[in-house]
């Protein structure tokens, strides 16, 4: 197959690198001549060639932000007449409500798509051709589309390693406000509260502050661009984290002036709860169910390959390792490893890793 992939972004090349690897040919095309010749460089594709005509091209990806994209969905389904035609929008129905409406040639030939993945940093040099792998990518069809262009979108998507999930523009749009949109802005907000923090109160941050503020390294232009044209549904969800914020902070008041006030404890608390809840609700490994596992904490040197050994160690016990989370220790040359196991093998992995010399948190 020839792709045609039109953006040569973190999701354009990365796409690119997928199907490159799986011995598809892809031509890339970007209104960037930097963009395009980092992507080519990384093995992305090739240039496409001037004069190229429809027969080339069997499959178009317009990886493009969503302000531009309805405008370029339709200007390949006029130049390409044979091809199938998908975009990989973050937000659907701004884009095709714009696209219906210009009403082109070959309706038949286009579904919207978009694949839940992404990276914190954007452009070029961060594409990944693993990147799509394990996610689900959201295959959104018009009334006109036809099912041979949906079927090869899916398979698109099974080919680079995703899971493809069919549902309607507006059930995505609100689907994708709740996951992704809402916690972007309240990373950001709350990442731009520590312009003002003082260095030494900095100094204290643990895992907590860098776990809810890493996504606020995103690309203030291509997030502007996504939140104006999703609005509705951004504002929805926001709205009601507005309400649950401000009794909050009435409870907070509360204490100001009274210690322990039975109310807004029992606020504060329902809070704290609530938010368990919703915790709990996050699809776990493999997209089941949540599951409660051991967590082991294991001292590890910040060297090159202690990481690597401890893995090593851990799998030479035949211990399986469920999730693995790493934080510096402030001040020392040294990492806490913890890692989640089967409740089953926790006390063995703990004596295992201490016979092997390796640092345990009791």
């Amino acid at each position: 197959m020839t792709a045609r992939v039109v953006g040569a972004g973190l999701l354009g090349a990365s796409l690119g690198l997928a199907l490159s690897s799986l011995g598809h040919r892809v031509v890339l095309d970007d209104v960037s001549p930097l963009g395009l010749s980092l992507a080519c460089g990384l093995g992305a594709g090739e240039v496409t060639r001037p004069g190229e005509n429809d027969t080339d091209v069997d499959l178009v990806i317009v990886a493009t932000p969503p302000d531009v994209t309805a405008e370029v969905v339709v200007r390949e389904l006029a130049a390409y007449p044979k091809a199938i035609v998908t975009d990989v929008a973050s937000v659907k129905s701004y884009v095709i409500d714009d696209i219906l409406a210009a009403a082109p040639s070959g309706l038949e030939r286009f579904v919207g798509s978009h694949p839940m993945a992404g990276k914190e940093r954007s452009g070029a040099p961060n594409a990944d051709g693993d990147l799509f792998k394990g996610r689900p990518w959201v295959v959104v069809p018009t009334p006109a589309t036809s099912r041979e262009a949906q079927d090869l979108v899916a398979t698109l998507a099974v080919d680079v390693g995703a899971l493809p999930i069919v549902m309607n523009a507006a059930e995505h749009d609100d689907a994708v406000a709740a996951v992704s949109h809402v916690p972007q802005l309240v990373s950001s907000l709350l990442a731009s509260c520590l312009a003002e923090v003082p260095e030494g109160a900095l100094s204290l941050a643990g895992q907590g502050l860098r776990d809810t503020t890493r996504i606020a390294k995103s690309d203030p232009m291509l997030w502007s661009n996504i939140l104006s044209v999703n609005a509705s549904p951004v504002l929805s969800h926001l709205r009601g984290i507005h309400d649950a914020l401000g009794s909050v902070i009435e409870a907070l008041v509360e204490c100001e002036s009274e210690l322990y006030p039975p109310a807004a404890v029992a606020t504060l608390a329902a809070t704290i709860e609530a938010g368990n809840a919703g915790v709990a609700r996050i699809p776990g490994k493999h997209g089941g169910a949540q599951r409660t596992y051991e967590e082991i904490v294991c001292y590890v040197p910040d060297k090159p390959g202690e990481l690597a050994r401890l893995f090593a160690d851990i799998g030479s016990g035949g211990i399986n390792i469920e999730d693995v989370r790493l934080e510096h220790a402030a001040g020392a040359k040294v990492g806490l490893a913890t890692i989640s196991v089967e409740p089953t093998v926790g006390e063995f992995l703990a004596a295992h890793l201490e016979n092997l010399d390796w640092s345990v948190v009791r």
